[in-house]
Parts: structure tokens; C-alpha cells; sequence
């Protein structure tokens, strides 16, 4: 199975040509135009699939596109709107799981006092853990958050989010596969700002697995900036995983 994460940074009818050279099972897609809005742009049927997908702006929102005998529906049933962009999704297919997206709206969308604990570990700790605990869980997208950024007694921390991710038994594709620790990863996926190679760059992007899959772990792959950012077609780099279970 293949999972993607990517912040597509708008404008998906431009760049889908893209992201299907990566040949993904299940992409979780942020800053995704709604499927009716795809649909104006592309024409019926051009995306290949039925997304699952949250926002209130339709050119900007949470996707999550399924493939290859696989198919992605919001999990009604768990899905809480006081959380912008985090979303339980059923996976359904050869092998079945559920998916918590996730694009975290942290410092734009308030979050800047000490107390406050972000809309991820919101999710984690109050609304989605019995999604999580139901069976196999991921937990992909952009966190737009890293370890480099903690600051002591912040609820927000990253640190915390890895550790409550770590008791639902998940573990980091990333930093499994590269034996890197949080926070010294070599390899961005966020080009900052100025969209440069040598200017500010981070790790934000994420792909967590149930600790029993990573054994499966076959490949791991960033993208590159030459093939996702120096051309235009975004300031993220997508996050690729193979995973046999």
C-alpha cells in the first residue's frame, strides 16, 4: 500500500498530472479544493475516484483521495466540526484502516498562548481516540509543527503530540525509516517564504503508522525541491510511504 501526504498549496486541476506519477493508494491532500470544485476545473471523472473532503472554502480544504480498489469516506459517525481540518476517514479496501488527516491550523488560526493545546492534540486527547483505538489507525498530513519550535510548558509542543501518538502505538514512517529523532530531520518538507532551496525550511509533513506495520516498511521517500517547489507546484515537498501489512 502507498500513502501520501501533501500540502498541494491550492490549485489541484493543475497539479494532479503530479501527484499521480507518485501511483498513491491513499493521499491526504491539504489546502485541496472541494470535489465539486475539481469537478468545474477537470471535468467529471478526471479524478479517478470519489475524495473524501472538509472546508468551508471550496477552492481550500482537507482531501483525502483513494485509489486502486480503495475508497475514503468521512466517518460521520466521529467527525466533530469544531475541528476545522482534522478528519476521521474510513479506508476501505484490500486493507482497511482508519485515517485521522489532518492539516493543523496552529499559529494562523490563534494558537499562541501557553494553555492552549492546538486543534492535533485536541484531537487526539478529547475527540478521536476511540476512532484511533478502532481498529488500525494512521495519522497523516501536515501538522505544520515540529519539535525545533517547542517551548517549555506549552500545550502545543510537538513533543506531546509524538508521545499521545506513541500510546495509540504509532510511530513516525519518517523517522523510523531514517533513524533520525525529532527535530534534527536532514530532510524538509516545508519550503518557507521565499520557495528556495537555501532559505527557511522545515520538517511538518507526517505520516504515522501502527508500530506492527513498521516492519512492512519498504521505501520511504521525500520529495525533491527541484521536482515540487523549485517548478512552482507548491512550498510542501509530498511524503511517500510503501508499506506491506
Amino acid at each position: 500500500m502507498r500513502l501520501v501526504a501533501w500540502n498541494c498549496n491550492m490549485a489541484l486541476h493543475r497539479k494532479l498530472a503530479a501527484l499521480l506519477t507518485l501511483r498513491p493508494d491513499v493521499a491526504v491532500l491539504s489546502e485541496c479544493a472541494s470535489p465539486e470544485r475539481l469537478v468545474e476545473r477537470l471535468g467529471a471523472g478526471a479524478l479517478g475516484c470519489e475524495p473524501a473532503w472538509i472546508g468551508a472554502n471550496r477552492d481550500k480544504g482537507l482531501a483525502v483521495l483513494a485509489f486502486n480498489g480503495y475508497r475514503a469516506r468521512l466517518a460521520d459517525d466521529h467527525y466533530r466540526r469544531s475541528l476545522r481540518f482534522i478528519a476521521p476517514i474510513r479506508i476501505e479496501g484490500p486493507t482497511p484502516f482508519n485515517l485521522l488527516a489532518v492539516w493543523a491550523q496552529n499559529f494562523s488560526d490563534g494558537i499562541r498562548r501557553k494553555r492552549q493545546p492546538g486543534p492535533l492534540r485536541l484531537a487526539l486527547t478529547r475527540d478521536y481516540g476511540a476512532f484511533l483505538a478502532d481498529g488500525p489507525a494512521i495519522v497523516a498530513g501536515d501538522f505544520n509543527n515540529n519539535i525545533f519550535w517547542d517551548r517549555p510548558g506549552y500545550l502545543i509542543n510537538h513533543a506531546h503530540t509524538v508521545a499521545l501518538l506513541d500510546r495509540f502505538g504509532l510511530v513516525s514512517a519518517y523517522h523510523h525509516a531514517r533513524g533520525e529523532a525529532q527535530g534534527v530531520e536532514r530532510e524538509p518538507t516545508h519550503y518557507w517564504r521565499d520557495r528556495t532551496k537555501d532559505g527557511p525550511t522545515y520538517h511538518i509533513d507526517y505520516i504515522f503508522l501502527p508500530r506492527a506495520w513498521a516492519a512492512g516498511l519498504r521505501e520511504m521517500n521525500v520529495g525533491s525541491f527541484e521536482d515540487w517547489c523549485g517548478n512552482g507546484l507548491s512550498d510542501h515537498v509530498p511524503l511517500m510511504v510503501d508499506v506491506t501489512v
